[in-house]
């Protein structure tokens, strides 16, 4: 199954470190970030799951939560946690769903058989409180992910949704973003006031209140 940027996501029940939950309702009325994992005692997992704890507080600053994904059961995934604590310095803080039987990786594609058929690739999904796939990562088992970047795609993606904007590249809060070619001049003045700087006629750069 391919998902494309904006369907509701598949909803579904497994088992994870914090217990049985149901996607959607886990979600809630947030925003979710699920990632895979090509398997338990992994060096490259065990190094993004130790970042993925410690920044945890910020995702939740944002009204994110997150969820990872490896599929060995549930207890390698508990011993796996002790590894992650002892090496990594920081004890995992999020739920981590035990897909034995490969159900949420089938939904969501996270086995690519070109590259081995019976893990995950690092796959990234950023859900939004609709359950709407909002941006999706697809890393290779080698390559860990970053997370700043996924952060700061967060707070692109609510920025865009709050203030009816684009955000250029590299963007970071607080700095210039774009007023998108939808929005007329006329509609623009509107919910700009402030103004804006216009190198062309596309091109339209707007500073946001802080």
């Amino acid at each position: 199954m391919t998902l494309q940027l904006n369907q509701t996501v598949p909803d579904f029940r497994v088992e994870t470190t914090e217990g049985p939950i149901g996607f959607h309702d886990w979600i809630g009325d947030q925003w979710a970030i699920l990632f895979s994992h090509p398997a338990d005692y992994t060096p490259v997992c065990t190094t993004e799951l130790g970042e993925a704890s410690r920044l945890q507080p910020e995702f939740a600053a944002r009204g994110v939560k997150l969820i990872g994904l490896s599929v060995d059961p549930l207890d390698d995934h508990h011993g796996w946690a002790d590894d992650i604590r002892e090496t990594q310095g920081h004890a995992l803080n999020f739920p981590l769903i035990a897909d034995k039987d490969r159900t949420v990786s089938d939904l969501y594609g996270m086995v690519h058989p070109e590259a081995d058929p019976k893990v995950t690739v690092r796959a990234v999904f950023v859900i939004d409180p609709q359950k709407r796939l909002r941006l999706s990562f697809t890393y290779p088992p080698s390559v860990g992910r970053n997370f700043d970047e996924i952060l700061r795609v967060v707070d692109a993606l609510q920025t865009s949704d709050r203030a009816t904007v684009a955000t250029p590249v590299n963007w970071r809060p607080g700095q210039p973003v774009i007023i998108p070619p939808s929005v007329s001049d006329e509609k623009a003045r509107e919910l700009f006031p402030q103004g804006w700087d216009a190198p062309r006629p596309y091109l339209r750069y707007t500073r946001l209140p802080d």
